[in-house]
């Protein structure tokens, strides 16, 4: 009987997820990620930021039947997670957190965690699907096209792939609650939490203002003309294509176009100065092939909810590229993750760099 260590927050996806292997046959251990310090703590106990999840995902252990244990991580995740957010913000670019999260926290140092316990893989509830094509492995879309996750998981190496397994990708959401209703687990209809888990309440601003307090330095804005506009509190608390919060009484509509760190300037204009039709991206990995050697066809997304556009890139280096978009895209943003698929299947992705 082969060992898994299932990766549990407390959530439906992970309860059904230890649920799916244990009824295959696997000797099932729960770890849950203990990332926060107290202070970050909210009362609130519908929200990954409290302590409920690990009561839930204990629950549920012990409705399965099988241990449950707390992995301490804080420090790792500081280190790794929050402080990137923080100085990507500071440096005008707008980060990513979850997928860094997975490459270096859960398939990290919990997978190690699941080694040391004897385990031959480590599963998580990820809506995406793991194959093995031409020798390698890769990262599939999920059969639930909607909850879709396959773009946070881009950073996996083979290593990582080779060890892990994500079962609910062959199902559908409604699928995965009628199971945890069936199996009249508490955490049946608890909703899905859409925040960063590190962000009480969705308001990353004030995460960063918390955290850098007065070393946030005010600066100004203006037109694409160089005209002043106004001011602004620090270039940490903007991200391209923010209409709100700019404090600007212009007569129209207004949009974050460039933050410059350079000149720690926010500069502004009209919806249609967001298009833009070719980038470039660094920190670049594959998973279908070891590397890019030529110019090759794609769908490419600029963020997780961006449907894809089709794209032409070329490598420049062995990590970084040129993305140039049959169509212009909205709001390609300095920081967040390019990720590059053909049909279901990704290639790779990168950080975007400068558009």
């Amino acid at each position: 009987m082969k060992r898994v260590v299932v990766a549990m927050s407390g959530g439906v996806d992970s309860s059904v997820t230890a649920y799916l292997l244990k009824e295959a046959g696997f000797d099932v251990i729960g770890l849950s990620m203990d990332l926060l310090e107290p202070s970050c703590r909210v009362e609130k106990s519908d929200t990954c930021c409290s302590l409920q999840p690990f009561v839930d995902a204990r629950d549920v252990a012990d409705r399965l039947s099988i241990p449950h244990y707390i992995v301490n991580c804080k420090a790792e995740f500081e280190q790794e997670v929050v402080s990137y957010f923080v100085n990507e913000y500071l440096n005008g670019r707008t980060p990513n957190p979850c997928v860094v999260c997975n490459c270096r926290i859960k398939f990290g140092i919990l997978l190690n965690k699941a080694k040391e316990l004897g385990a031959d893989a480590l599963a998580t509830g990820h809506y995406a699907r793991i194959e093995r094509k031409n020798s390698r492995y890769v990262i599939k879309k999920s059969a639930e096209q909607v909850k879709d996750q396959s773009y946070f998981l881009y950073r996996l190496s083979q290593e990582q792939l080779s060890q892990a397994l994500m079962p609910l990708g062959e199902y559908q959401k409604f699928q995965v609650r009628k199971i945890a209703t069936r199996l009249e687990l508490k955490i049946a209809d608890k909703p899905e939490s859409q925040e960063i888990c590190f962000i009480a309440e969705g308001n990353y601003q004030k995460f960063i203002q918390e955290k850098l307090g007065d070393t946030l330095q005010h600066g100004q804005i203006l037109d694409k003309e160089g005209n002043i506009l106004g001011k602004h509190q620090g270039i940490a608390l903007f991200t391209v294509g923010q209409r709100q919060g700019l404090g600007i009484a212009a007569g129209k509509p207004l949009y974050v176009i460039k933050i410059d760190p350079n000149r720690n300037v926010i500069i502004v204009g009209e919806e249609s100065d967001l298009y833009s039709q070719e980038l470039t991206a660094d920190e670049v990995t594959w998973q279908a092939f070891e590397k890019l050697t030529r110019e090759i066809e794609v769908t490419a997304r600029i963020r997780y909810l961006h449907k894809g556009g089709q794209a032409v890139i070329t490598p420049l280096t062995q990590k970084r590229i040129k993305v140039q978009f049959k169509e212009p895209q909205r709001a390609i943003t300095p920081g967040q993750s390019i990720v590059f698929y053909q049909d279901d299947v990704i290639l790779g992705g990168g950080l975007i760099d400068k558009v």
